[in-house]
């Protein structure tokens, strides 16, 4: 009898060893990366604790108060003035008027985050070529450390101008600094919070752009490091007020509308299938017509030949 239920024991164990190994197979195959892909999907989806492990010190607890919040249709102060990367005293409403502006909140010593920003949003520019810097909109980056002067605004604006390659580029492309009041006054006007941090001696700051219609009203924001060029084109479209863009935009913002939760352009289904159907029933009435012509073409060269 012992035996056997050593027997048993042993059969269990082993069921219980080959189901395990069968449920990690199946999380390799079907999530790529496994386990480690696995966790790291679940930390990153959620938001970060509230209150950090006690190994963690403060650090998680003061990005409480850094993030971007929307303030979709406020005003800029477009008073507030600034250096451009020439030192000369401009004024934030110098570059608005006549074109929508898209609006970058770094500052220029930033030995990562804002290096990516800037990045990213001229990798779109770039791949935008039906629009043009300068021509159908200005470009707006402000430095939110006071302690810049011009010569590093120049030296950045130098950096991507080389990038951005196009005519004109450098008339687009402006880079500011301001004093701590002028400072102040934009980033609370879009939402951005920022911190000190006095350990690294660096910012500790979110990623995004916004994009601003041409009388300083904020109209969209596109949040980390990375911009989609659809959605760039989109956001400078809208909030131009029709003045730039082209029919295949109209359509587009037909089917994609900006989805303020998700910092991005998201697709309308419903007008997908409605713009679907229409060109299907478009496409049926043409074949209609074309094979009418045909039908009626070989009808009279039928009568032609009889008579």
């Amino acid at each position: 009898m012992r035996w056997k239920a050593a027997l048993r024991a042993s059969i269990g164990t082993r069921l219980r060893s080959l189901s395990v190994s069968a449920l990690f197979v199946v999380i390799m195959i079907v999530v790529p990366g496994g386990f480690h892909s696995v966790f790291a999907q679940t930390w990153g989806q959620g938001p970060p604790p509230r209150h950090a492990p006690p190994n963690a010190g403060d650090k998680l607890r003061a990005l409480d108060e850094v993030r971007i919040d929307q303030r979709l249709n406020g005003s800029l102060p477009l008073d507030a003035e600034f250096r451009d990367e020439d030192g000369r005293t401009v004024r934030l409403g110098d570059y608005f008027g006549k074109k929508p502006v898209i609006l970058a909140l770094v500052y220029y010593s930033c030995p990562m985050l804002c290096n990516q920003v800037l990045n990213g949003l001229t990798s779109s520019l770039d791949v935008l070529t039906a629009y043009n810097a300068g021509e159908d909109f200005e470009v707006v980056a402000v430095s939110f450390d006071p302690k810049e002067n011009a010569d590093l605004a120049r030296q950045k604006k130098e950096t991507y101008l080389r990038w951005y390659h196009r005519d004109g580029a450098e008339r687009g492309l402006h880079f500011l600094t301001g004093d701590q009041a002028s400072i102040a006054r934009l980033t609370e006007a879009v939402g951005f919070h920022y911190k000190w941090d006095e350990k690294t001696s660096q910012f500790i700051h979110a990623s995004g752009i916004m994009i601003a219609t041409a009388d300083g009203k904020l109209a969209r924001y596109f949040y980390g490091i990375e911009y989609a060029p659809r959605d760039l084109r989109l956001g400078l479209v809208e909030s131009s007020a029709g003045k730039i863009g082209t029919p295949v935009d109209q359509l587009l913002l037909y089917c994609y509308h900006y989805d303020p939760s998700a910092g991005k352009y998201g697709a309308v289904v419903i007008n997908m299938i409605r713009v679907g159907g229409a060109i299907t029933l478009a496409a049926i009435f043409g074949m209609f017509l074309l094979f009418r012509r045909r039908s009626l073409g070989v009808q009279r060269a039928g009568a032609g030949e009889f008579s």
